[in-house]
């Protein structure tokens, strides 16, 4: 497939933990198979601090404004399989709707649910965590098991007062164990392609 993403930043990890995401996702889409246009915002602030200026698994390409997105890759994301619009980027909602009136394939997933790419990081480091409830939660971690879950400061104390030592070890290694054999990015890549395919097929079965 075709692939656009309108992200923050792929090239500058400074400041922001949605550069590291973008190459995980990228590197893997790529590897399954798919061209990938990555289109970047180009502001001072990344651009003085760009640690992968040319990331090697995809082409990027930097604009400078809404009307330099708009008037250089109408047709790129016209003709995608798939675009996506990520969170933070510049003037977000007129890319956004831009996008959603250009392109023919399917511009956005709403599918499951978006956790904080730092639950996912942490647990990577076999780091316990302890966290609020919020829906879904239970299908990415077990709780009480791989994963904490505190409804007020007096339990988020609770824990860290009386949790022992190896009980805390053993909770950051299993959340490790679980997102090392169902969070890479390689499965959400697989994830996404998925996703991709089944809203094509509903569009498809629609006309």
């Amino acid at each position: 497939m075709k692939i656009v993403i309108l992200g923050l930043s792929i090239t500058s990890s400074w400041g922001n933990g949605h550069a590291t995401t973008y190459r995980g996702l990228v590197r893997e889409l790529v590897a399954r198979g798919h061209d990938v246009l990555f289109l970047e915002r180009d502001v001072p602030w990344y651009a003085a601090n760009r640690d992968l200026p040319n990331p090697p698994y995809c082409r990027t390409t930097l604009y400078s404004s809404l009307d330099e997105l708009k008037d250089s890759f109408l047709e790129q994301v016209r003709d995608a399989d798939f675009v996506m619009v990520g969170s933070y980027v510049p003037e977000g909602v007129e890319v956004g709707e831009w996008v959603r009136a250009k392109a023919q394939g399917a511009d956005m997933v709403r599918a499951g649910y978006s956790p904080s790419v730092r639950l996912f990081e942490a647990a990577a480091c076999a780091t316990p965590i302890i966290s609020d409830y919020w829906q879904g939660i239970e299908t990415i971690f077990e709780i009480g098991k791989e994963i904490l879950i505190a409804n007020s400061p007096e339990e988020v104390l609770r824990y860290l007062r009386e949790t022992p030592e190896a009980e805390r070890c053993a909770i950051g290694q299993r959340a490790c164990d679980r997102v090392l054999a169902e969070h890479t990015a390689a499965h959400r890549a697989a994830q996404l392609e998925q996703y991709i395919f089944k809203l094509s097929d509903c569009g498809a079965a629609n006309d």
